[in-house]
C-alpha cells in the first residue's frame, strides 16, 4: 500500500480523528449517488419510451408504407413480385392491406373505427403477441367473418370474445345515396388485443383481407403495402428509392414520416437531458470540491507535519486525489445500485402507470442498458477526479513552517 493511499484512506474514513469529516464525506457520497441514479433512470426511461413506441408502431404498421393518392391500388398478386424485386435484399416482409374508416356497433353502442384487412398468413407479430382474450384468428366463425379489436374499443362497446358486432362502411368510399347504400356486415369477435397504446387499442380493428374487400366493395384492389426491412438504417434511402421508381398513384412514406409527431415528441423529450446532465455534474463537482476543501482545512496541521517529515508536493496532491477517487467510486457504486433496483422494480411490477391517451402506453417504460450505466459512471468518475485537483493543489501549497508555528 502506497503512502498517499494509506493517509488518504485514514482521512476519508477515520472515525477517531473527526466525525465531522466523516459526515461530510457521507453527504458527498450521497449527493453523487443520487445524481448518478437520477441520470441513469432518466436516460433509461427516455430510451424505453423510444424503443417501446418504435417497436409498437413497427409491429402494428411497418417500416415503410405504400399507399395510393386515389385510395386504391391494383391487385397485389401481380404487383407483389415487382416490389420484392425492387426491394431485394432488404425487404423481409411485404404485406398487402385494405384499410378504411367505418362505424362499428354492438347491440347498444356505436363508435368509429379503422378497419384494416390483412392476410392471415402474414406475420403480424405485434397483434399476435398482444392478444389478451381469444386468439389471433381471421378465419370465418360459423356464418360470420372474424374481427379482432382492441381492449379499449371492446370496453366501449361492452363486448367480449364470441359476441357479434355490426360494421357500417361506405360503398366504394362514396357518400351514401338511394343509389349507393352503405354496406352493412356482421362480424364475430375472435380476439381482443391490448398494446397499451390508445391509438391502436381504441381505433383499429383487424379482419381478413378478403372480408375487407367485400365490406368496402373494392373488388381485387387494395389500399397499400406494409413493408418491413432488415436494416433500419436503410429506411430513408429505400423510401426515396421507391418514391423515385414507383409511378402515380403510388405514395411512399416511412415510419418517421407517418408518425412524425410521435418521433418529434421523443426528440423533444431528449433536449433537456444536456441541461439535466450539466446540473447533476455541477452538483457532483461541488460535492467533491467542498468535501475535500473541508478536509484540507481540518487537516492543515496534519498536512504540515507530513510535509515536514519529507512528503513531496506530488504525494500531498496524490493523497487528496485518492480521496476524490474514494468518494467518486462509493457514490457511483451506490448510485448504480439504486438505479438498477428502482428500474428493475418498475420492469417487474409496473409500479408507475401513465395515461395511455397522452403517452401512447399505460406504464412507464424502462430500457436497461449497460451502455447507459457505464457511460454515466465513467463521465461522473472523470469529472470527480478533475474536480479533486482544485483542493489537492491548495493542500500542496501549504507551508509546514506556517502550520506548525500556529499549532
Amino acid at each position: 500500500m502506497s503512502f498517499p493511499f494509506y493517509i488518504s484512506s485514514k482521512y476519508t474514513f477515520s472515525k477517531k480523528d473527526s466525525r465531522f469529516i466523516t459526515f461530510i464525506s457521507s453527504i458527498s457520497i450521497a449527493g453523487i449517488a443520487l445524481g448518478v441514479a437520477t441520470l441513469i433512470i432518466a436516460l433509461s426511461i427516455l430510451d424505453g419510451f423510444q424503443k417501446t413506441i418504435t417497436n409498437k408502431i413497427i409491429d402494428f404498421d411497418s417500416h415503410i408504407q405504400i399507399s395510393s393518392y386515389t385510395n386504391t391500388l391494383p391487385d397485389y398478386r401481380s404487383e407483389l413480385p415487382v416490389l420484392k424485386e425492387k426491394l431485394y435484399p432488404y425487404a423481409i416482409e411485404i404485406n398487402p392491406f385494405v384499410s378504411n374508416l367505418a362505424i362499428i356497433s354492438s347491440s347498444i353502442i356505436k363508435d368509429g373505427v379503422s378497419i384494416k384487412g390483412i392476410r392471415p398468413e402474414d406475420d403480424w407479430k405485434g397483434v399476435k403477441e398482444d392478444i389478451v382474450a381469444g386468439k389471433f384468428s381471421l378465419d370465418k366463425s360459423g356464418d360470420y367473418p372474424a374481427i379482432i379489436i382492441g381492449q379499449k374499443l371492446a370496453d366501449k362497446l361492452l363486448v367480449k370474445v364470441g359476441d357479434k358486432v355490426t360494421v357500417f362502411a361506405l360503398n366504394k368510399n362514396k357518400i351514401p345515396s338511394p343509389d349507393n347504400l352503405p354496406n352493412i356486415k356482421k362480424f364475430v369477435i375472435t380476439g381482443i388485443f391490448e398494446s397499451g397504446m390508445a391509438a391502436y387499442d381504441d381505433l383499429v380493428a383487424y379482419v381478413n383481407l378478403n372480408d375487407a374487400q367485400n365490406l368496402f366493395n373494392t373488388g381485387s384492389d387494395i389500399s397499400g403495402y406494409d413493408i418491413k426491412v432488415n436494416n433500419i438504417s436503410k429506411i430513408d434511402s429505400l423510401t426515396n428509392y421507391l418514391t423515385d421508381n414507383l409511378p402515380y398513384p403510388y405514395a411512399v412514406r416511412s415510419i418517421y414520416q407517418i408518425h412524425r409527431n410521435i418521433f418529434t415528441w421523443i426528440e423533444l423529450q431528449k433536449k433537456p437531458i444536456p441541461i439535466v446532465l450539466g446540473l447533476i455534474i455541477i452538483v457532483a463537482v461541488f460535492n467533491i470540491i467542498g468535501t475535500l476543501l473541508m478536509i484540507v482545512l481540518e487537516k492543515t496541521n496534519a498536512v504540515g507535519i507530513i510535509k515536514s517529515l519529507g512528503a513531496t508536493r506530488r504525494q500531498i496532491i496524490s493523497i487528496f486525489i485518492y480521496q476524490g477517487i474514494f468518494l467518486a467510486i462509493a457514490g457511483i457504486a451506490i448510485g448504480n445500485i439504486i438505479a438498477f433496483v428502482l428500474t428493475d422494480l418498475q420492469l417487474k411490477y409496473r409500479i408507475i402507470s401513465i395515461p395511455s391517451s397522452v403517452y401512447f402506453m399505460s406504464t412507464v417504460p424502462i430500457e436497461l442498458s449497460v451502455h447507459t450505466f457505464a457511460g454515466v459512471s465513467v463521465l461522473t468518475f472523470t469529472l470527480c477526479i478533475i474536480a479533486s485537483f482544485i483542493p489537492s493543489f491548495i493542500a500542496s501549497k501549504i507551508q509546514p513552517v506556517s502550520t506548525l508555528r500556529f499549532n
